[in-house]
């Protein structure tokens, strides 16, 4: 990657982009939380309807992820990015008169997930273009702790004018990411190799060899078993304790993933993936288990040990599919957006069942006991598979 000059330990391009990505998720997330309340109260859409709105615009920034990293293989990294920024530049302007039509409300927040979609895998891949295998985990650590930053200050900072005064507050976030997209553009190009379905560019490291789960895979299972977390700890906290702590919960949780990220990049990467599934699920596993104990320290403990679990199998997995990949990394980055996508799809379409069927049996805890279980043994029975599957090849050849 051009440009030497250091911003501390990174280039000056790594650093412009950590700064973005703060930057970036702080503006989305001043206005994304608050965009169920804004198309139902102030433009009068049904619930449901409002439902299947964010349903798609998720669906749409997970899965076109794929999209992205094919886009970057023909255009180069920056021109990716820029492209998307003015793809999301335009969607945030949309907002402006789409706070008195429906309709353009929607088609803007479409535009927004498009771009978000876009962005992404082109961000990291050129984070780490050129840069060796050794400093990956600190780069891509580096990346998401500035990403969780803007995401735990966003909302707080927009609560003022969120509800009262969204044309403002939309007014700004488009002049933000405009000025972030200019500076995209100053960026030196980076190279990006020619994606193709079998992959190019990029020699897949020794981890390629090795027998176990497939990093997608994997994936799709941790934010499966994330997504019940993050969907239905509101439901189950607040009745329990108060909003004000179930608040204190949900920046704790930002603050320890903006800064155990990074401090543990490097014992993450030199676990082997076998060992990072067994501490990952099983902080998972223990989490759900000591949030269906309930009470303030058991909710509060349960998500310290949730955001364990996070940290080394959100890294972990991408650190392993850049390895075992001889793909660009951008195409590498948009399967894992894909991955977590259908993951999330997974977990929305089983939690909300599995929820009202705990209440229905009169104990919500039975909810967090039986993500607690799958926890524990999806790994299992996924990891079997793949042995069997490795022992099957290795057979025939």
């Amino acid at each position: 990657m051009a440009g030497k000059s250091r911003v501390g330990r990174f280039t000056w391009p790594q650093g412009f982009l950590l700064a973005a990505s703060f930057l970036i998720t702080l503006g989305s997330f001043a206005v994304l939380p608050y965009m169920s309340v804004l198309l139902h109260q102030r433009l009068e859409l049904p619930l449901g309807t409002v439902g299947i709105v964010l349903a798609v615009a998720s669906l749409v920034q997970f899965s076109g992820g794929v999209a992205g990293g094919a886009l970057a293989g023909r255009i180069g990294l920056r021109a990716t990015m820029v492209t998307a920024l003015a793809v999301r530049t335009a969607g945030f302007a949309a907002f402006v008169p789409g706070m008195t039509s429906p309709l353009l409300a929607v088609g803007a927040l479409l535009l927004v997930s498009c771009g978000a979609a876009l962005y992404l895998p082109a961000n990291k891949a050129y984070l780490v273009e050129g840069a060796g295998e050794a400093d990956r985990p600190r780069l891509l650590s580096a990346s998401g702790s500035a990403f969780n930053a803007g995401i735990a200050l966003g909302p707080p900072a927009a609560a003022p004018f969120a509800l009262g005064s969204p044309t403002v507050l939309f007014s700004c976030v488009t002049a933000l990411f405009a000025l972030v997209g200019v500076g995209h553009a100053l960026l030196p190009p980076a190279r990006a190799a020619t994606v193709t379905d079998e992959g190019t560019g990029h020699a897949a490291g020794p981890a390629a060899q090795r027998a176990g789960p497939p990093p997608f895979a994997v994936t799709v299972l941790s934010v499966y078993i994330f997504m019940f977390f993050q969907h239905y700890l509101a439901l189950y906290a607040v009745p329990r304790t108060s909003t004000a702590f179930y608040g204190a919960v949900l920046t704790g949780y930002a603050c320890l993933l903006v800064i155990a990220q990074p401090l543990l990049a490097r014992w993450i990467a030199a676990l082997t993936y076998r060992n990072a599934m067994k501490v990952g699920f099983g902080s998972m596993a223990a989490g759900t288990a000591v949030i269906a104990y309930g009470g303030y320290a058991g909710i509060g403990a349960g998500a310290a040990l949730m955001c364990l679990g996070e940290v080394v199998l959100f890294l972990k997995n991408d650190l392993e599919a850049l390895a075992r990949s001889s793909a660009a990394p951008a195409a590498v980055f948009g399967r894992q957006r894909l991955a977590a996508g259908l993951g999330a799809f997974a977990s929305g379409a089983v939690g909300g069942q599995l929820y009202a069927g705990a209440e229905t049996m009169g104990s919500a805890r039975a909810f967090w006991l039986a993500v607690c279980l799958q926890g524990l043994v999806l790994p299992v029975l996924l990891t079997a598979v793949a042995q069997h599957r490795h022992r099957r090849v290795m057979h025939a050849t």
